[in-house]
């Protein structure tokens, strides 16, 4: 359970880290840019814990893949960037892919 917590932790700090990317205009923005490096640190600090107990490609492909869709959809609500239907495909099965690990496979279990 600790492991899973670690990885939700680092898919949260990277996602943070990734939206206040754009906000940081090129790191001329001082609190952009700050969240950046910040959760670029505790993102990649949580991933590796994670690496301890789960597989490198099984904690990778969950880590990118959830925060791959989690950006596009902040992309969406907060930058107002569309997404169009196969945005919205890929974006599900990137999700599906994810359960599918977490719930089918024994690639990830201790």
């Amino acid at each position: 359970m600790k492991t899973f917590l670690l990885l939700f932790l680092a898919i949260l700090a990277e996602v943070v880290a990734t939206s206040a990317l754009k906000a940081s205009d090129g790191f001329t923005r001082l609190i952009p840019s700050f969240l950046v490096v910040v959760g670029y640190g505790a993102a990649f600090t949580c991933l590796s814990l994670t690496l301890k107990t789960l597989p490198l490609g099984v904690a990778y492909a969950i880590w990118s893949g959830v925060g791959t869709a989690l950006v596009a959809v902040i992309g969406w609500l907060y930058y107002k960037q569309q997404l169009d239907l196969p945005a919205i495909l890929g974006i599900t099965l990137i999700i599906s892919g994810a359960v599918v690990l977490n719930v089918f496979s024994t690639s990830g279990a201790h």
